[in-house]
């Protein structure tokens, strides 16, 4: 890979050994998404990553959103490195305050561009895709870290949602 970045985080959050995902299958290797999240030399470029593919494919985003709690830290270094505002979307709705499922404001009909760490089969973004259509909001297209090119980005196509990872599994594993 000659993408220092990726060089990076590979060498931060590549694991091996036996794992289970989210998405129910079993691998090999895992990319600890909290081990470049956590550490300002990584989060900072990443933001600045996110925020640029923003600029270039998303330019009718109007806010960004990452769903609790792995893309809370993404979204918050994309939106200080686009100047867009940001919404948290929480797994479900708090039974207290507010009660809110997406935390941040926002008004009806605005583009969204959700942003996620690690994408395997899409089932956690499809959640927060409902979530945020469900309150009104206009999502095509989320930005993740990196795509371990599992199916996600053909489950989130099938919900008119394009995928744009910074990087492919298989080349950051290369």
């Amino acid at each position: 890979m000659s993408d220092e970045l990726g060089r990076q985080l590979k060498a931060a959050a590549y694991l091996e050994g036996d794992f289970l995902l989210r998405s129910g299958k079993r691998s090999t290797y895992y990319l600890d998404k909290y081990r470049f999240e956590t550490r300002p030399e990584l989060l900072r470029p990443i933001g600045e990553r996110i925020a640029a593919v923003v600029r270039e494919h998303v330019a009718d985003a109007t806010r960004l959103a990452g769903p609790e709690l792995g893309a809370v830290a993404l979204a918050a270094s994309a939106s200080l490195a686009s100047g867009l505002p940001f919404l948290i979307v929480r797994k479900a709705a708090k039974d207290y305050g507010t009660s809110k499922r997406i935390e941040g404001v926002y008004e009806d009909g605005e583009c969204i561009c959700l942003v996620e760490d690690v994408v395997t089969s899409g089932g956690a973004l499809l959640e927060s895709v409902d979530a945020l259509r469900a309150a009104g909001l206009v999502v095509h297209t989320a930005v993740c870290v990196v795509d371990r090119e599992e199916g996600g980005a053909d489950a989130l196509a099938r919900h008119a949602v394009r995928l744009r990872p910074l990087f492919r599994a298989g080349d950051l594993l290369r």
